[in-house]
């Protein structure tokens, strides 16, 4: 059973994170650990009550921002990123006063973000390493 909620278990979001972007991609641990974790709202994903995914929720004026998104790597392919996405945009939905979801979007996952209603915008660009591009999905309307 998949279970997504948001979380204060910090510590668990950040392995995930470790064991995707730090031990699998190669992101530098001074790359991927910031001062935002924070002040954001954190989603994480269980498979029958296990950890598997995670995602982080920052504000900044109107636009809600969906970043470290992950997934392990025996769960990908089964949903749960889309899941968690979709978790994440209605936790955005739910806040008042934002319009805007914005991601940056590693280039290879750029369909699959198409897929579930962003736009590309802007050039690609240079994060950590791994080329990335700037997408957006309006909240309402």
């Amino acid at each position: 059973m998949i279970h997504i909620a948001p979380t204060c278990d910090i510590t668990t979001c950040r392995a995930l994170r470790r064991a995707v972007f730090i031990e699998e991609q190669g992101v530098s641990e001074a790359d991927e650990i910031d001062d935002l974790d924070d002040t954001a709202l954190h989603l994480l994903a269980t498979v029958d009550g296990r950890p598997t995914g995670t995602a982080r929720l920052l504000i900044h004026g109107h636009v809600g921002k969906i970043g470290r998104v992950c997934v392990l790597p025996a769960a990908r392919g089964t949903g749960l990123g889309a899941a968690i996405m979709r978790a994440a945009v209605d936790e955005l939905r739910r806040s008042p006063g934002l319009t805007t979801a914005k991601l940056g979007a590693q280039t290879h996952a750029i369909g699959f973000y198409e897929r579930l209603g962003f736009t590309a915008i802007g050039p690609v660009y240079d994060d950590a390493g791994i080329a990335h591009r700037d997408m957006v999905l309006a909240l309402h309307g």
